[in-house]
């Protein structure tokens, strides 16, 4: 669903208006660690101050878990911009971080490689 403000924001032809850098108030690195698998969700908590619009959009797509690519991909921007705008919103406390889950097997385990091999074989 399409929010109706966002018209407002984004042009067909050029494209988004406000400039990233804009977004960010000029800052390009974030306060908090980030990657782009980190997973990201509100902790319900409301900003005590007015954020701007982009961290309202940002902190709308935190209600469950969503990595740093997936909310950068969903709001049109680039992802260090992403991360200035989610390091404002762990600075005042409205969305968690936690690392990425690491995968239980080695991925350069040989065996483990043959098998997804096999399996993609199988299937053409």
């Amino acid at each position: 669903m399409s929010d109706p403000e966002e018209g407002l924001w984004l042009d067909d032809a050029a494209g988004r208006l406000v400039r990233p850098y804009t977004v960010s108030n000029g800052r390009t690195r974030p306060t908090a660690d980030f990657n782009l698998l980190t997973m990201v969700r509100s902790t319900g908590a409301k900003p005590q101050s007015y954020l701007g619009p982009d961290h309202a959009q940002v902190l709308s797509l935190c209600d469950g878990p969503m990595t740093v690519a997936e909310i950068a991909a969903h709001v049109r921007l680039p992802a260090v911009v992403t991360k200035v705008l989610l390091s404002d919103l762990v600075d005042c406390g409205a969305v968690t971080t936690r690392a990425p889950m690491q995968m239980g097997a080695d991925p350069t385990d040989r065996e483990l490689l043959e098998a997804v091999l096999h399996g993609l074989r199988k299937r053409l």
